[in-house]
């Protein structure tokens, strides 16, 4: 099975409204980057570890969501410590744009996806399926005459 690794702030500084909220409020953006992964796994039965630097302020929910917080250590190397326990590395897609830690995973076999190639497939995944029949109902003619009474 695979298992997704997030290098939380690396992929918070690739998604401009999150970098922009990083900047004013670092745990709100960290907490819609949770709840945009959580979103994207939702009905995909995969493991996903979320690091972040430094120590936890106030709990994060996301269901589905291992949130991982590097305490006194970098969270690369938290990653890294991840990364070698882990029983095969090769189900492991590390998701970071970090050359160093990047490098690190391809060493140990891991599949290697750049923040930023994730982050636009985060955004356009998280137009949801709701979103999308209301899109599509607009679309039908017919549909959009009677919304707005023009039959």
């Amino acid at each position: 099975m695979k298992h997704y690794i997030f290098d939380g702030n690396n992929l918070i500084g690739k998604i401009k409204s999150l970098n922009q909220l990083q900047k004013k409020n670092k745990q709100h953006s960290r907490e819609k980057l949770a709840f945009l992964l959580s979103r994207y796994f939702n009905k995909k039965n995969t493991p996903v570890s979320l690091h972040f630097d430094g120590f936890e302020n106030d709990a994060i929910k996301a269901s589905g969501i291992k949130i991982i917080y590097s305490g006194s250590l970098t969270a690369d190397e938290k990653i890294k410590h991840e990364i070698e326990r882990s029983k095969n590395p090769k189900n492991n897609i590390l998701v970071t744009s970090d050359s160093n830690l990047a490098e690190f995973g391809r060493v140990c076999s891991c599949q290697v996806i750049k923040s930023d190639e994730f982050a636009k497939q985060l955004l356009a995944s998280n137009f949801t399926d709701e979103e999308q029949t209301k899109i599509d109902t607009i679309n039908n003619i017919e549909e959009f005459k009677k919304l707005f009474g023009a039959n």
